[in-house]
């Protein structure tokens, strides 16, 4: 069969094993090796061949909506953080609230952020930033007026309001119903900018070789959906699937509207037939579920964002309509809570291919350790956050302590148990860029090369491991592992042109391997 596009002087791998060459006829793959007649040559100039990437968990428009307000990701100090706002303000005078997202949380040592600070920028417009973890809010003294914050405010059920001495609350909000006393004031964003932010999203991951992502947040109602409908109208950069949100509230109210939103978008670019679960929250914030007190506050596990018996009848009621559950996990509570859940699903609801995943999965008791693989749970890691950086010396291993901070992220256990993993980002949280957690996975140290030898050596992962973790994994995750994640005859042409071969790269120089091109299902996206 004469194919379109035939990629060689390169070298290719397949997922299983190396080759010299791939064709391409629409869209598919067609021959793997030797040479082919072709209407099209693209000469890999020595470079690599493979599988394009997936992201098995990000939030693509938190991501693109951050170029919307100041720009706080990059600063090094609350000063930098106040000065962007006081830009952007002064730049904008007409914009009522001011919203932005990702700055450090790690730039005050307990992570409390005090309204004062931003009324320095700001003091007659609402000012509300999310932190880069977008578990906390951080907002000025206007915005908390509006909002009718003050010493009488109670305690939200599934949140934190950080207060002075005298009960006064500073301006950090934790979790959902906290930042949601503010969040919920922020006026919409326009359509035309949420479809921007989507195509913004898009071309980041394609220039990362991304060709599928999981939306792992989306709230019917918000302009999402809609959104992603009419990028995937006119050819999107990636494949996407969206999960939508259940609240412990009122989420069987919530069945229909779900049911209805799948169906405006289900096809091959756009899915959504995921609905996400919030076991717990973070380690940083002290919201991440812990079976044990946390080493600052021995009377405090944590907080269960759902009781465990209502999480697993949520997950088997969804399960039922079809979905797919995705639960984010934290802390080892929370991992046995999304374990316990899943495995009541299955006693309910009987055996069918579900896939259920359960992402983050920092810390895992070892009497659960087998049971990802025992009830079929793909364990969805963040690579990235698996080293020794700011974050964990600052904020995480204080709360931790000694013991359980070396037992965080045990990806190679998890992966010799014989569940599968997938890889994701959880962009903007951090970087989307594969290689830089491929890098991660394999070296277990930070970018200047700490420790030596690696954080948790154990937990390593080899290059082949790793990078079938954001490929075949993710594929997996989507229900794809046929068409996906592999370079074989029939597969789609998902593919990533490598500037160099990742498996004779030093590991830590993984993280400069460049992307030269990505093409999605043979149309070339970046």
């Amino acid at each position: 069969m004469r194919a379109d596009v035939v990629f060689v002087n390169g070298t290719v791998w397949s997922g299983h094993g190396f080759a010299d060459s791939v064709a391409v006829r629409a869209g598919e793959v067609v021959a793997v090796g030797g040479v082919h007649d072709a209407g099209t040559a693209v000469d890999l100039e020595g470079g690599f061949l493979m599988p394009a990437f997936g992201d098995g968990h990000a939030h693509p428009v938190f991501g693109g909506l951050e170029a919307y307000g100041p720009r706080v990701g990059a600063a090094r100090s609350v000063q930098d953080v106040v000065q962007a706002v006081r830009e952007y303000a002064v730049a904008r005078p007409d914009v009522e609230w001011i919203v932005g997202g990702g700055y450090d949380p790690t730039l005050v040592p307990d992570g409390r952020f005090d309204a004062r600070w931003l009324d320095r920028a700001v003091a007659d417009r609402p000012v509300v930033l999310r932190a880069s973890d977008y578990h906390t809010v951080w907002c000025n003294s206007e915005a908390m007026r509006r909002a009718g914050l003050g010493p009488d405010t109670p305690e939200p059920a599934i949140g934190r309001v950080h207060r002075h001495d005298d009960g006064r609350p500073l301006g950090t909000l934790v979790e959902w119903q906290a930042c949601d006393l503010v969040l919920d004031l922020v006026p919409p964003r326009a359509p035309s900018t949420v479809v921007s932010a989507v195509r913004e999203a898009g071309r980041r991951f394609a220039a990362a070789g991304v060709t599928w992502v999981q939306d792992a947040w989306v709230d019917p109602g918000d302009g999402l959906v809609e959104a992603y409908a009419e990028v995937a109208s006119g050819g999107p950069a990636v494949r996407v699937s969206l999960a939508f949100r259940a609240d412990p509230a009122h989420w069987r109210d919530q069945a229909a509207v779900f049911a209805a939103e799948r169906e405006k978008v289900d096809g091959d670019l756009v899915r959504a037939s995921t609905v996400k679960f919030f076991a717990d929250g973070v380690v940083e914030a002290g919201t991440a579920a812990l079976l044990a007190p946390y080493e600052d506050d021995r009377h405090d596990h944590g907080m269960q964002v759902w009781r465990p018996d209502a999480l697993a009848e949520a997950v088997a009621f969804f399960d039922a309509a079809g979905f797919q559950a995705h639960v984010h996990a934290i802390g080892d509570a929370g991992v046995r809570a999304a374990l316990d859940a899943v495995e009541h699903t299955a006693r309910v609801n009987g055996p069918r291919d579900r896939r259920p995943v359960v992402a983050h999965v920092q810390l895992v008791d070892p009497a659960d350790l087998g049971r990802f693989a025992e009830l079929g749970v793909i364990a969805n890691f963040e690579p990235l956050w698996a080293q020794l950086d700011a974050a964990q010396e600052v904020l995480t291993l204080p709360r931790l302590g000694p013991g359980r901070g070396l037992a965080q992220y045990p990806m190679g256990s998890v992966l010799r148990s014989g569940a599968r993993i997938s890889f994701g980002s959880d962009w903007p949280v951090t970087s989307l860029v594969p290689f830089e957690g491929v890098r991660t996975a394999v070296t277990r140290q930070t970018p200047d090369g700490r420790p030596s030898g690696g954080w948790v050596p154990a937990e390593r992962l080899d290059v082949a491991d790793a990078l079938r973790a954001y490929t075949q994994g993710s594929a997996y995750q989507a229900f794809a592992e046929t068409r996906r994640g592999t370079l074989a005859v029939g597969n789609d042409a998902d593919l990533v042109w490598l500037d160099r071969n990742p498996f004779t790269v030093p590991p830590a120089d993984l993280a400069g391997v460049r992307v030269l091109g990505t093409w999605l299902a043979g149309r070339r996206t970046w």
